[in-house]
């Protein structure tokens, strides 16, 4: 989006383009689900088509994210410091950055996980990614936020979706100890080197819902400071 339409939108509203920006963070990330299901069925055609998508979408949030640092007024009239908008900004993009590298590595060795990990892997993944989606949701309260003065039952809403927030991230960290150990019992018979690359997969994706929680944080600090 050029900068003047940036400047047009915060015109209107000065949090619209943070929203802008988590639905296209958001949209980014949901691809590593058919970007997985590719490679699990050898499709790497397929996998590497989707992960052209992937990129393209972390390019247009990284742009931006730069124009929104360029554009967002320091003097904002409301009770948002423009610091905590920036920090949240920051912590928006990192998820799409996430979702770029893993599929970025995937592609490089070819990497595919054991048939006896593949589906606990797409319950991890989603469950992750079920962490990014209610990011994207409370981020898309903040209008309505702001139009209510930061109090209210707009509050409360996003309140229970913080704190699901770190029940998901929780959950994941569960399935992702379930999908190392199996990983572990089928070690001796796996390419060591891959085996490295997989633990580092099962990492990354849980980052998503590491980033995707401290999105949360920022805008709990942010209400607080609001309140």
């Amino acid at each position: 989006m050029p900068v003047n339409s940036i400047l047009g939108v915060f015109a209107k509203s000065p949090l619209k383009p943070l929203e802008q920006h988590i639905d296209k963070v958001h949209e980014c990330a949901v691809l590593l689900v058919p970007f997985f299901d590719a490679t699990t069925s050898g499709d790497w055609d397929e996998a590497v088509k989707v992960r052209k998508q992937i990129s393209l979408l972390e390019n247009e949030a990284d742009t931006l994210k730069r124009e929104i640092r360029l554009t967002l007024p320091s003097g904002l009239f409301m009770p948002v410091e423009r610091t905590d908008l920036l920090e949240l900004l920051t912590q928006q993009d990192k998820i799409a950055n996430k979702a770029k590298d893993i599929s970025g590595r995937i592609i490089g060795r070819q990497l595919v996980f054991p048939q006896q990990v593949q589906a606990p892997f797409k319950a991890y993944l989603k469950r992750c990614l079920d962490a990014v989606s209610l990011a994207k949701q409370a981020i898309n309260e903040l209008d309505d936020l702001l139009e209510t003065g930061f109090r209210g039952r707009e509050v409360e809403l996003v309140a229970k979706m913080i704190n699901e927030l770190d029940r998901i991230e929780a959950d994941s960290d569960d399935l992702q100890i379930q999908v190392r150990r199996l990983l572990l019992s089928l070690e001796a018979d796996l390419n060591p080197i891959d085996v490295m690359f997989m633990y580092k997969i099962i990492e990354w994706v849980g980052g998503l819902a590491d980033l995707a929680e401290r999105v949360g944080s920022r805008l709990e600090l942010m209400l607080a400071r609001s309140s």
